[in-house]
């Protein structure tokens, strides 16, 4: 344990924060070669709709007189990154970043039978000390990642550090679902059925505890778009997907 006498969460657990970075990566060293198909299974395929939704309301431009420069933080296997090059034509430069190497090298070996091979780079790092200059993109995105970073306000400042003026931030993650009873069935199938999926597929289900535990622990929308505020964003908005089991939150460097 570390001796900062700090804590957070880790799943259902409380852990010393400056332990909780090697916890996750551990969790995704582990998973990192079945994480797509298991996201396929875990959600019937929808993540695939909702990631799709994210860069749609991005929309990145087909042309320029300025390279179009967007980070995708905890984006290691690139199904983000692929998205948002394609949708730009093969405009946009992605930087693909993720602190687990496992995972970027998955990103790095699909990376080479992209329709825009070659518009990707990949890099390892921590999304709370980014080693990126200070306004230098026009867009940071990030999927179902931000909710395992030890320090979510210190995450949030590297976003608004790194981002332009006018640049803009998206993060889709997990929310609570609005709509009466399917909380109820959606936590039921996470508790009883997700476990079991990743440990038929992957050979462990703890992971995949983890991993709905750290779901439950992350703020409400309200809550999340108020820190996405008070690191300085503006027009900070969520949009609900599938009954809110999933939400878009949205703001701008102004």
């Amino acid at each position: 344990m570390g001796d900062t006498g700090q804590t957070t969460h880790f799943g259902s657990k409380q852990v010393a924060l400056e332990d909780k970075q090697g916890m996750v990566n551990d969790v995704f060293h582990g998973v990192a070669s079945r994480y797509d198909l298991m996201n396929d299974l875990m959600s019937a395929g929808v993540h695939r709709l909702w990631k799709d939704a994210m860069v749609a309301k991005l929309n990145p431009p087909r042309k320029g007189v300025r390279p179009y420069r967007v980070l995708d933080m905890a984006g290691g296997s690139g199904d983000i990154g692929e998205r948002i090059v394609n949708a730009s034509h093969g405009y946009a430069d992605v930087i693909i970043s993720d602190i687990n190497q496992d995972m970027l090298n998955e990103g790095i070996a699909r990376e080479k039978h992209w329709r825009f091979s070659g518009k990707a780079t990949f890099v390892c790092a921590n999304a709370e000390e980014l080693p990126f200059e200070d306004n230098s993109f026009n867009a940071y995105t990030i999927s179902f990642g931000i909710r395992n970073v030890p320090e979510i306000d210190k995450a949030l400042g590297e976003v608004f550090r790194v981002l332009k003026r006018g640049g803009r931030f998206l993060c889709l993650e997990f929310s609570e679902p609005d709509v009466p009873g399917l909380g109820s069935l959606y936590d039921a199938f996470s508790e009883k059925v997700i476990p079991k999926i990743g440990e038929m597929v992957t050979g462990d289900a703890d992971p995949y505890t983890y991993l709905i535990e750290s779901i439950r622990q992350f703020p409400d929308p309200q809550k999340f778009s108020k820190m996405i505020t008070q690191a300085g964003f503006s027009r900070v908005t969520h949009t609900p997907l599938s009954g809110n089991i999933a939400a878009i939150h949205s703001g701008y460097k102004i």
